[in-house]
């Protein structure tokens, strides 16, 4: 069986190493609050070409504390793209505010500037943009839009760890920009984590404290915080992986443009990528008609495929209040009947790429 993803291959690469590691921050005797997230910080900080990163315990709160930040409330509305992970849209209700979701492109799968500009209203405050599936979303357009209406733009970049526009790392492109290290990812721990990254000293230094239960110091708080803090063990895995995801991003490009150059069936579409950016391919998502026979088709030839994401927020059950109906979004609900995810990590082998690659050029519709 050709597996859909398999952290097993990578940790036998460099379990070495990890084990070292993670004994070091297990001999300090401090789990909490610990040197090694410090280090991993900044070198976190300098691989997103930012000057700050803040480490907290996973992406969702992440976004969280960067929405936060900015004193985004009840009554204010976050633009968010419906065709993402629902972290994106939770994030903007936990603060009380209201969740706008918007259409993405039908090539690019992106979010849509141009459906992002009929949505601004007087309440809206922010733009969070989703790097969906490792590539960078149209920055340059969606941040001129948030300049001219004066909002927040907020990167999500839970998928896209060392992807770039026009030469710039993503967590370095907006106000702020929200990372998660769940163990799938690109940049992934043994457990859960996240980020924070931004250029603002003061957003920084607020984050700091929020995601320490609001302390400025031990036992004494000035606001009201959250527990989000990252773990030694999960920041001294961290450190060790960093090292290895420029190869392990270009591994993941690798392949994804032999399945570009080389999956000729054309009832499979493949996502339009933008020419200014790089994508890392943190997924390789293709969209076909009969998505369930196409999936038996490679089950059947012991392929493993996966969706991402089958509902999109705006239908989702949890959102029934904000009163959107089928139809509302046309593309991002194109793209969740549709959508299946093929096999893509660093450690696949070009014999499981070349088999996947010829199965699917097999595939009838029929």
């Amino acid at each position: 069986m050709i597996p859909f993803f398999n952290l097993t291959r990578q940790l036998a690469d460099i379990q070495p190493l990890i084990n070292e590691a993670i004994e070091k921050a297990l001999s300090t005797g401090i789990y909490t609050g610990a040197e090694v997230v410090r280090d991993f910080e900044a070198d976190f900080a300098q691989f997103c070409q930012s000057k700050y990163a803040i480490a907290v315990n996973n992406g969702t709160s992440a976004l969280h504390l960067a929405l936060s930040v900015l004193g985004i409330g009840k009554g204010d509305e976050v633009i968010v793209p419906a065709n993402t992970f629902i972290s994106t849209a939770w994030a903007v209700s936990y603060t009380g505010a209201t969740p706008i979701f918007v259409d993405c492109e039908a090539d690019t799968w992106e979010i849509s500037p141009t459906d992002l500009q009929t949505k601004i209203t007087p309440r809206t405050k922010a733009v969070i943009g989703v790097h969906l599936y490792g590539q960078v979303f149209d920055y340059e357009q969606v941040s001129q839009i948030c300049q001219a209406n004066q909002l927040y733009l907020l990167e999500d970049a839970a998928q896209a760890h060392g992807a770039t526009y026009e030469g710039k790392k993503v967590g370095s492109l907006g106000d702020l920009a929200a990372f998660s290290f769940y163990p799938t990812k690109n940049l992934g721990t043994y457990g859960e984590g996240g980020a924070i990254t931004t250029q603002n000293e003061n957003y920084f230094q607020k984050i700091k404290k929020l995601r320490n239960l609001g302390a400025s110091e031990k036992y004494f708080f000035d606001e009201i915080g959250f527990n989000y803090r990252l773990g030694a063990v999960e920041a001294a895995v961290l450190r060790v992986k960093l090292q290895f995801l420029a190869q392990w991003n270009q591994r993941r490009q690798q392949i994804a443009q032999f399945y570009q150059q080389n999956i000729q069936n054309p009832l499979v579409k493949m996502q339009k990528t933008n020419p200014q950016a790089t994508s890392v391919y943190h997924l390789f998502v293709i969209t076909t008609p009969n998505r369930d026979k196409f999936r038996d088709f490679l089950g059947q030839h012991n392929i493993q495929t996966a969706l991402h994401y089958p509902c999109p927020c705006h239908l989702q059950a949890a959102y029934k209040f904000l009163a959107y109906r089928p139809g509302d979004l046309p593309n991002a609900e194109y793209l969740a009947a549709h959508c299946v995810s093929l096999p893509m990590f660093a450690e696949l082998t070009n014999s499981e790429v070349e088999k996947i690659v010829e199965v699917i050029n097999k595939f009838l519709n029929f």
